[in-house]
């Protein structure tokens, strides 16, 4: 299993956050039999986007992308997704059921931004966030298989133990520990 981890988002980049996300991915994937061949750190930029998904969908069997997946005008990730793969946004209504309930058990205002965060790819399959309202992407194409998760590190540490690693394993029959 070749994977190839995508970081992105400009706070990474002028130093303003430090990238924990790529480390943490590499040592858990590393003890399921997963290769990370090649990381790479982008700007909150869509050319950027297109030419990283472009690149690792072609030299890895499975692609991690982390962060713009919040309700902010610069978390456009998944925009350049649909665009990427030539697919459109639709709302899931049962994402934006618990992105309500979210706000409402911290007795927080739901605002109307926060109704783009029930919007995936119509070709996805969702990935639950319980510690978020932004949940995960999972997208099969060609053989590979391409995930968009929050940057924010303790929701995509979850996404990553509850629902990515279990799915790697099935599709890639990989329970082996394996260190270099």
């Amino acid at each position: 299993m070749k994977v190839e981890l995508i970081s992105i988002g400009d706070e990474l980049l002028i130093g303003q956050t430090i990238n924990t996300n790529a480390s943490w991915l590499g040592e858990k994937l590393s003890r399921i039999g997963a290769s990370i061949e090649f990381g790479t750190t982008i700007q909150d930029n869509r050319v950027h986007m297109l030419d990283a998904f472009s690149r690792a969908m072609n030299r890895a069997d499975v692609v991690l992308v982390t962060g713009g997946l919040g309700p902010t005008k610069d978390d456009f990730t998944k925009d350049v997704i649909c665009e990427y793969f030539n697919t459109e946004l639709i709302r899931d209504e049962e994402i934006l059921a618990t992105v309500k309930k979210f706000f409402e058990e911290r007795n927080r205002p739901f605002l109307d931004v926060n109704v783009f965060q029930a919007d995936i790819p119509a070709i996805s399959t969702p990935l639950p966030n319980a510690h978020g309202t932004a949940p995960g992407i999972w997208i099969e194409n060609e053989g590979k298989v391409f995930v968009s998760m929050p940057g924010v590190p303790y929701e995509m540490k979850y996404m990553v133990e509850e629902s990515v690693i279990p799915r790697l394993k099935e599709r890639f029959n990989s329970n082996e520990l394996y260190y270099r």
